[in-house]
């Protein structure tokens, strides 16, 4: 009887807490960069399917942009197809990129938004041929060729909104097409800022393989651009890292009102840290934004 009432005591709680922010982003539009295990791990995958489909059903408005790395180079090396990287990224040739096609905007797409349309969510599997929806060019990384690489040019935000005033939710395999109509891999997280900034998102979400960002062991809960350039200044951020912190700002300043990188191996870390005061991730904001300074949770 005792940890009834307590367990009721502590739902009512989280709703009561939960509620200021459902209000707060009825209406707005989440783009949900999906990858890591939340993408690999059978419960985590069910987790996310119904995570995304609770925020569609309150009102906010979801895409998602996903990755497939691991996937691509477990199908390539059963189909005897060498995987190289060139400073890290994927070098992609022809027999690669039908590879990353096949897997990207055909299994992995169609097994996320199947997981999702059972729960409900109405969601539409989508890749960057379908009505011109990411457009790209080449990438050219200090003269380096990395092949069928590519960075988005223009997003064909008509479509999505179309999409999304329908009750739609858009699952977006990253794949752009050239200028010459040949499509290209774009790197997921690459795709997803793209795609948030020309929407102009509440929130561009990370759903990754850590817990934020960390400075001295302790997971850092609101960062700043003036935070984070302190911090890379006295190398509590440091390493790969930066680049990662970089580019969210970027984003910010292109219109995105808050970046979030989330630990997706948390069973539903992403309603964790969109509704609870305490979050469970690193939330980068505008100066403006914040009323206190930047603090360790």
């Amino acid at each position: 009887m005792i940890k009834t009432l307590i367990d009721s005591h502590t739902k009512e709680e989280v709703l009561i807490e939960a509620l200021p922010y459902i209000q707060t982003y009825e209406g707005k539009t989440f783009v949900i960069k999906y990858g890591g295990a939340a993408m690999t791990d059978e419960k985590l995958k069910q987790t996310f399917a119904k995570d995304v489909t609770i925020l569609r059903k309150i009102g906010i408005n979801i895409v998602i942009v996903h990755g497939g790395g691991k996937a691509i180079t477990d199908i390539a090396g059963k189909l005897n197809i060498e995987t190289k990287f060139v400073n890290g990224q994927r070098y992609t040739d022809e027999k690669m990129m039908s590879v990353v096609v096949m897997v990207l905007a055909g299994s992995i797409n169609k097994e996320i938004v199947n997981q999702i349309n059972i729960n409900g969510g109405n969601a539409v599997g989508l890749c960057g041929v379908d009505n011109n929806l990411l457009r790209a060019r080449r990438q050219s990384t200090d003269g380096t060729d990395l092949g069928r690489v590519g960075d988005i040019v223009t997003v064909n935000v008509p479509f999505i909104q179309l999409l999304l005033q329908n009750g739609m939710m858009p699952v977006i395999a990253p794949l752009g097409v050239g200028e010459h109509g040949e499509l290209l891999n774009v790197n997921a997280d690459l795709a997803a800022a793209a795609v948030a900034m020309a929407l102009r998102a509440e929130k561009l979400v990370y759903l990754s393989d850590v817990e934020g960002i960390l400075a001295g062991g302790n997971r850092i809960s609101t960062l700043t651009k003036r935070g984070a350039e302190r911090m890379i200044a006295d190398g509590s951020i440091f390493g790969g890292m930066i680049p990662k912190i970089q580019s969210a700002f970027t984003t910010l300043e292109a219109g995105v009102r808050k970046v979030h990188i989330v630990d997706g191996r948390v069973k539903h870390s992403l309603l964790l840290e969109i509704f609870t005061d305490e979050g469970i991730g690193t939330q980068m904001i505008h100066e403006e934004d914040t009323g206190i300074q930047e603090s360790v949770k």
